[in-house]
């Protein structure tokens, strides 16, 4: 399985292609972040707060979001890699941020994150606050430096990513619907998931000097597929395997998928996500390799074992 990627030296009217595997796209979307990482350090930051800003982000999950940044800009065929790869470690850092506000006392109280101790258990609340914070803050700073001759992508870029974690359509809002009392299922899961996902697809193509409104579809049918899996993971999985708590939609009283629709609604409200995901797919040089690379990834939402007992 690979995605289409450009090469450094592109001919103007015929540019060399070669193929990428997911693992060479993992590879750079890490190294893309522990430079980021590293600068907070090298500037100056509090030891503590440094340390625990990189605890935050490695090791990491899939990185899902920010190497579909990459796969999209791609199979764009992008000119500019040093930009894509600003769009995805924002991306990234913003997930990983949210993460770190999601699991304190006042939210989910989690003990675990990705398989480990989460942040406000190994460091404290205030400086896991102040790590959201600052990782928050440093995705702006990546995206605002990454190309200074192409100021307008940049512009483009901070509107995009801004928009996806904003109080109004972003993971803000989606987080503060938890606290209400009445909440639309699919408004709350396009707030949550669907809006970074939608960033990662918009900022990939933008990143790679293409028109990004015509990708925000794809993304955001990924996220809803997305969270519809996370909502069925929540009501089936282990949080051992999961390496975070399970149940927790049920225990907090949030909306889900498998309550609202029950578990036969959910699993076909996932596969016609992913399915109409697919068919949105622009036209576009990698689009087929793209398509190859989308259901791939798809088909992990949902481990065997959790398939198994949610038949």
């Amino acid at each position: 399985m690979c995605l289409v990627y450009v090469t450094d030296e592109p001919d103007e009217q015929h540019p060399r292609l070669r193929e990428v595997t997911l693992r060479d796209t993992l590879d750079r979307v890490n190294e893309a972040l522990s430079r980021s990482i590293a600068g907070v350090k090298s500037a100056g930051c509090p030891p503590k707060l440094a340390e625990a800003m990189r605890y935050a982000v490695f090791p990491g999950g899939a990185r899902i979001r920010p190497r579909l940044c990459l796969s999209v800009a791609a199979a764009c065929q992008e000119d500019e890699p040093a930009t894509s790869n600003a769009a995805a470690v924002a991306i990234e850092l913003l997930h990983c941020a949210s993460l770190v506000h999601d699991d304190l006392p006042c939210f989910d109280d989690a003990e675990v994150r990705r398989g480990k101790t989460s942040v406000h258990k190994v460091y404290g609340e205030e400086i896991a606050v102040l790590a959201g914070d600052g990782l928050i803050v440093l995705a702006f700073e990546c995206l605002a430096t990454s190309n200074p001759g192409r100021a307008r992508r940049s512009v483009d870029l901070v509107e995009i990513v801004a928009r996806s974690v904003s109080a109004a359509r972003g993971i803000i809002g989606g987080q503060a619907w938890e606290s209400e009392t009445a909440i639309d299922l699919k408004r709350y899961h396009n707030a949550k998931t669907g809006s970074l996902f939608a960033a990662s697809t918009e900022a990939g193509a933008v990143a790679a000097g293409a028109d990004g409104a015509q990708w925000r579809a794809l993304g955001a049918r990924l996220g809803e597929a997305y969270q519809v899996a996370d909502d069925i993971r929540d009501a089936f999985g282990d949080s051992d395997k999961m390496g975070k708590p399970v149940g927790k939609d049920v225990a907090l009283g949030r909306p889900s998928a498998v309550a609202e629709l029950g578990i036969g609604g959910a699993k076909a409200r996932l596969k016609n996500q992913i399915r109409r995901a697919v068919e949105a797919i622009p036209e576009c040089p990698g689009a087929m390799a793209l398509r190859d690379t989308i259901l791939f990834e798809t088909n992990k939402f949902l481990p065997p074992e959790i398939l198994r007992q949610a038949a």
